[in-house]
């Protein structure tokens, strides 16, 4: 508040001489300030203020500065730091909910949603029999020379390329993408959600809109060929789990996946292969054609008396636009 010189008159204090006080400088400045110093020195105590008069006095003198109550000062920084704590920490729990909600969409993707929803629950995942399901399973004719001859790039781009073409057309159908093992590729309906019989004529539909795609389709680096698909079908039961806790994987057990598996492998290039219990179910909806191949002799099997998936009498829905590639990128989810 200014500076007061701290030297002190020289005399007696009686007499007719003045008391002693500090000498302040004309400089100060703040009249207020000169005044309730001089009121503090007053002879006559009733004459001087109290303590509540000055730290009325020094809040108003100081109201456009730093509150000079110590405890209003401290009250008023924690009113200021948990406003900003509040905000800090609705910041924080958006960007935890917003991550939450990305690892749930990503579980999604690698497990059925009933199963993942269990295990984001907590809860284990008990492995399960379904009494009749059915799988497909497709592969690339040629597909080993195709990769002798061609960059590992290459082969990743085109895998990369089909199986994001398969993926955009399942999407229209009741079946789960079980798996992709190079150039295989496997589709359940009928699990892990139940749908009666209604499995084979999914599973049927889609194997029809796939090939048609493959037509459309054209390989990168090589766009003259024409990619060759073998798909086999089969229906009958299959165990179902979570296996791993590591990458888990919702994988199917039973003789119907090798059954299935087998089918695929005695098939012929952009064929549909069915088996007997898959064209017992098609028969009943009464809209499929098939045409009798003959018996074929399959490893563990015997001889096996196998139909065609021709199509379908009913008029289908147009088949989305295979994805033609242009670009270059090497980046892939296979």
């Amino acid at each position: 508040m200014g500076q007061i010189i701290g030297h002190v008159k020289n005399g007696p204090p009686h007499g007719n001489k003045p008391p002693f006080r500090p000498s302040i400088e004309d400089d100060l400045g703040d009249e207020q300030v000169v005044q309730m110093m001089k009121r503090c020195w007053m002879e006559d105590p009733n004459e001087r203020p109290d303590f509540q008069v000055l730290k009325a006095t020094i809040r108003r003198l100081n109201k456009d500065n730093e509150s000079g109550n110590i405890l209003d000062n401290l009250l008023s920084r924690m009113e200021l730091y948990a406003n900003n704590l509040e905000q800090l920490v609705e910041e924080r729990t958006a960007d935890y909910l917003e991550e939450k909600q990305r690892c749930e969409e990503l579980l999604y993707q690698l497990l059925p949603k009933p199963v993942a929803s269990q295990l984001i629950a907590g809860q284990s995942v008990l492995a399960e029999t379904f009494d009749n399901v059915t799988i497909y399973f497709s592969d690339i004719v040629g597909f080993t020379a195709l990769s002798a001859e061609s960059a590992p790039l290459q082969v990743v781009d085109l895998l990369n390329d089909l199986y994001t073409c398969f993926d955009s057309i399942i999407e229209n159908f009741d079946v789960y993408k079980v798996e992709t093992i190079g150039d295989a590729y496997m589709v359940v309906s009928g699990l892990p959600v139940r749908n009666g019989n209604l499995h084979a004529r999914e599973i049927a539909r889609m194997s029809l809109r796939l090939l048609q795609a493959v037509g459309h389709f054209r390989i990168r680096h090589r766009p003259n060929e024409q990619l060759k698909l073998r798909i086999g079908l089969h229906s009958g039961p299959v165990v179902a789990g979570v296996v791993g806790l590591k990458m888990p994987r919702y994988c199917l057990f039973g003789d119907t996946v090798n059954t299935a598996s087998r089918m695929e492998s005695h098939g012929l290039a952009l064929k549909i292969h069915v088996s007997p219990a898959t064209k017992a179910l098609l028969d009943s909806f009464g809209t499929f054609r098939l045409e009798l191949r003959g018996d074929v002799e399959m490893k563990g099997k015997g001889i096996v008396t196998t139909h065609w998936l021709l199509g379908e009498t009913t008029d289908l829905p147009s088949a989305p636009t295979a994805m033609t590639p242009t670009s270059t990128s090497t980046s892939a989810k296979v």
